[in-house]
């Protein structure tokens, strides 16, 4: 970890940046501290509205030249939205890395939100929409959001409703920045062979003109949801389902035993508890998976699998049954080691994606204010004991306190 270091400018956007000597790329973000649960109920889908409008136009530059600004020497240009986050980001040859740097700069505090490209995007987002919707595996992991949090900008769907989004118009994108920018939730985050005094100067130059911003943040924690099964008729050969309920914030102290109990259940690995049971054993699903997502003040776990519609009852059946063998009986010693093992090799693996390690500090450093090592997680997944993990699938495997979402034919 001493390849990192950061740094803060003096209006408050923060700097990290990790040196890699042996690597030619530099992947280079910036994060913003907003996302679709900062919307009101009329703003649905604005963010991800300005994630796409941000490309289309800035004080200096139309939308062809943005495309073309790092296109034509390799590079890579891109942004998410998530419900917390808002990130644009670029890969390139180092040469090239002050060029990223300034047009990340460029789109992220200075588009202009051209009335001409407005409408054409949005006709963009509506196709996205539409695509979205065809496609049960996706739409049902959002439909189930709204389940979990109902009545909660943590419920709304990202890309926000049709009515909404045929409503956008420039003062609306300018108004929610305005309402939510602050630069101390800023990070600009950076990976690549360059010294760190090179990048914080070059970051300086581009970044440290920016107004200083301070708002106060509104989140408001989400109630406690009573669970709902609810059952929707689509244009689907197969059943798909989604089941689960709220869990742990990022802070909650049972976080990283829970993620553990989540992987061991239906994490990546071919291995995983329900791919082992419903897939393999009996060959109800192609595929079944277990997710958890902490949020600042909240968080949800859920299982999402497809079926022929006979076999959903009985897909249920032996997802409960692992839930109870988990409830019932605490993981052997070596059981539970290669549980620690396969996720230590699996957070390993993924730290050496240079890309996702630089969206990854920015992340930590919005939501925790710090940057754990490789090795502060392993602490942490060493400490966890078998007990502890029983306890948590007692607490969260609990039947009648699931909510269920079903796509029917």
């Amino acid at each position: 970890m001493n390849s990192i270091q950061t740094r803060t400018l003096s209006n408050g956007i923060i700097l990290v940046h990790r040196q890699v000597v042996h690597t030619e790329i530099s992947h280079v973000g910036i994060m913003l501290d907003i996302g679709s649960r900062d919307e009101n109920d009329s703003e649905q889908g604005l963010a991800h509205f300005w994630e796409h409008m941000a490309f289309k136009g800035t004080q200096k530059k139309n939308n062809i030249q943005i495309i073309n600004r790092l296109e034509i020497i390799g590079g890579e240009l891109n942004a998410y939205t998530t419900k917390e986050k808002i990130c644009f980001h670029a890969s390139v040859l180092s040469p090239y890395y002050e060029r990223a740097l300034e047009l990340l700069a460029d789109i992220t505090f200075h588009s202009t939100f051209p009335q001409k490209e407005l409408e054409k995007e949005r006709s963009v987002i509506l196709e996205e929409m539409s695509m979205y919707y065809d496609s049960p595996e996706d739409a049902i992991q959002d439909d189930f959001d709204e389940l979990l949090f109902p009545n909660h900008s943590l419920g709304m769907n990202i890309l926000g409703t049709n009515e909404t989004v045929q409503r956008f118009q420039q003062s609306d994108l300018i108004q929610f920045i305005e309402r939510n920018v602050d630069t101390s939730r800023i990070v600009f985050s950076s990976i690549g062979k360059l010294p760190h005094d090179k990048v914080f100067a070059w970051a300086e130059k581009h970044l440290g003109h920016i107004e200083a911003k301070k708002q106060q943040l509104k989140r408001i924690q989400p109630s406690l949801m009573l669970p709902e099964r609810k059952v929707v008729k689509r244009g689907v050969t197969q059943s798909h389902v989604a089941l689960g309920r709220q869990s742990y914030a990022l802070a909650n102290p049972n976080r990283m035993a829970f993620f553990t109990l989540i992987n061991l259940l239906g994490g990546p690995g071919m291995n995983s508890l329900l791919n082992v049971s419903v897939r393999e054993r009996h060959g109800l699903v192609y595929s079944i998976e277990a997710s958890f997502t902490s949020y600042i003040d909240s968080g949800f776990w859920a299982i999402y699998f497809g079926t022929e519609p006979n076999q959903v009852n009985k897909s249920i059946k032996l997802i409960m049954r692992e839930f109870e063998k988990l409830q019932q009986k605490a993981l052997s010693g070596p059981a539970l080691q290669k549980i620690k093992s396969q996720l230590k090799g699996q957070l390993a693996m993924a730290e050496e994606g240079n890309l996702n390690f630089m969206l990854m500090m920015a992340k930590n450093l919005l939501d925790r204010e710090k940057i754990e090592s490789l090795d502060e997680l392993f602490l942490q997944i060493d400490a966890i004991t078998s007990d502890k993990l029983q306890t948590l699938a007692q607490e969260m495997f609990v039947p009648d306190q699931l909510s269920y979402l079903i796509f029917e034919p």
